[in-house]
């Protein structure tokens, strides 16, 4: 499993202004590919606080493309529905040249229905949109002097300038949260899948594989799942901390789904009604139970992984989403810094191979070292332990390899052993 850091804004300008907002998560993006995630994710949505602070994600991406080096870019998602597929199709390539290579593509059906009549869409043509929007974003992405004649956009011999980097075109993930003709229609064309849990996911995935294999594609298919976390040595404090900003994200979420709550119904949308109605009822602690937040201690939050995985099944991606609702700044760098460095991510690693370079010598296992020099962008001076943040994280010993900042995964359990870390700048 491979994890990656999501973004999906839940404040407006009443609670921090934009730059604020975007100098934090861009700052977060760096620190997250030195600490070794995949990818950086973010959002398309418009108008309130749920979402409202990333109407492009390609903007925000190419951003971060300057930031960082090796992490995968991807939107999650960007919505054919309300966006001409010539500026979808251009943005995308320009991207990917930008990043140089580095772009995944989600792409999503939009379910708000107030974003639907504020740009004059009915919610009953999501479906007949969104799929042609991502045939002839593909065609365009894929052949030049393209033609396709649709019911809601059509052209004739165009060629979408620039060309990918990535060829034949970046690769398509499908959002899905519900709809199991969404997962099917994932798995049945191809395209990797990106997935919520709002509900009980696991069948739903299954189905995605399941019409994957059947249409013959190779492998099983690609999943990515999000989840919100924040980590804290304290269980305590990682359930305080993360409280009130989770609950005002689902404040935002609700307040933003209202419509379907009010009465609103689609045939695009079978029982979203209902759905959307569940999410008044979640806690933090319900979703730390269901597996939907991983909050808590790293050994907790490892524990969270395992009861996932053996609910749902494997996913390839996990996209943690850090910095929900006005999370403060610094307690969020610093729970990212304890998940990463206590290696609860080590449920990545199999045996003594390092999943980051060849190195797969058998070594006996052994503490890191008492003090890990970290590059001085990651203890910038809005974030650093003399700020009230601890700057000792205990963690289990662990493997390492011997390149700096890879970690060997063990078969065997680790000593009980206990090394302290001592954040410090070079």
């Amino acid at each position: 499993m491979q994890f990656g850091v999501q973004f999906f804004p839940a404040v407006d300008h009443t609670d921090k202004s934009a730059a604020e907002y975007y100098a934090q998560s861009l700052a977060i993006a760096e620190e997250a590919e030195e600490l070794g995630f995949q990818h950086v994710r973010t959002v398309e949505h418009y108008f309130t606080r749920y979402g409202g602070y990333s109407p492009n994600p390609i903007v925000f991406l190419a951003a971060a493309s300057q930031r960082t080096k090796t992490m995968r870019l991807v939107t999650g998602a960007v919505l054919p529905v309300f966006n001409h597929p010539f500026k979808l199709a251009g943005e995308i390539a320009m991207l990917d040249g930008i990043s140089g290579g580095r772009l995944d593509v989600g792409l999503a059906r939009a379910f708000l229905p107030h974003e639907f009549r504020r740009f004059g869409i009915s919610v009953d043509e999501s479906q007949a949109r969104f799929r042609e929007g991502l045939e002839q974003i593909e065609l365009l992405l894929t052949q030049e002097n393209a033609t396709h004649r649709g019911r809601f956009h059509s052209f004739e011999d165009v060629t979408s300038l620039p060309r990918p980097t990535q060829r034949p075109r970046p690769k398509f993930y499908i959002a899905a949260t519900q709809t199991p003709e969404s997962f099917e229609f994932a798995g049945s064309k191809g395209h990797s899948l990106m997935a919520i849990p709002i509900g009980p996911i696991g069948p739903l995935i299954e189905l995605y594989r399941k019409a994957w294999r059947e249409a013959g594609h190779p492998g099983n298919g690609e999943v990515m799942v999000a989840f919100h976390m924040f980590c804290h040595e304290d269980a305590r404090l990682a359930r305080e901390i993360a409280r009130p900003p989770f609950e005002e994200y689902f404040r935002a979420l609700n307040e933003a789904v209202g419509d379907w709550t009010r009465g609103t119904t689609s045939k695009d949308y079978r029982d979203y009604d209902k759905s959307m109605r569940r999410l008044r009822s979640f806690t933090l602690d319900g979703q730390i139970e269901s597996g939907g937040a991983w909050v808590g201690t790293p050994e907790e939050i490892k524990a969270i992984i395992a009861r996932v995985t053996a609910s749902i099944g494997y996913f390839e991606h996990a996209s943690l989403q850090i910095n929900f609702s006005a999370l403060d700044f610094r307690a969020l760098i610093s729970s990212s810094r304890l998940l990463c460095l206590a290696k609860m991510l080590g449920a990545h690693v199999r045996g003594n191979q390092c999943r980051r370079c060849s190195f797969n010598k058998a070594a006996q296992t052994k503490s890191m070292p008492s003090v890990l020099r970290l590059p001085r962008s990651l203890t910038s001076p809005t974030c650093r332990p003399t700020d009230g943040l601890s700057g000792r994280i205990t963690i289990p010993a662990v493997a390492t390899c011997p390149r700096p900042r890879h970690i060997l995964g063990t078969t065997e359990q680790p000593s009980p052993t206990v090394t302290t870390l001592f954040i410090a700048s070079t």
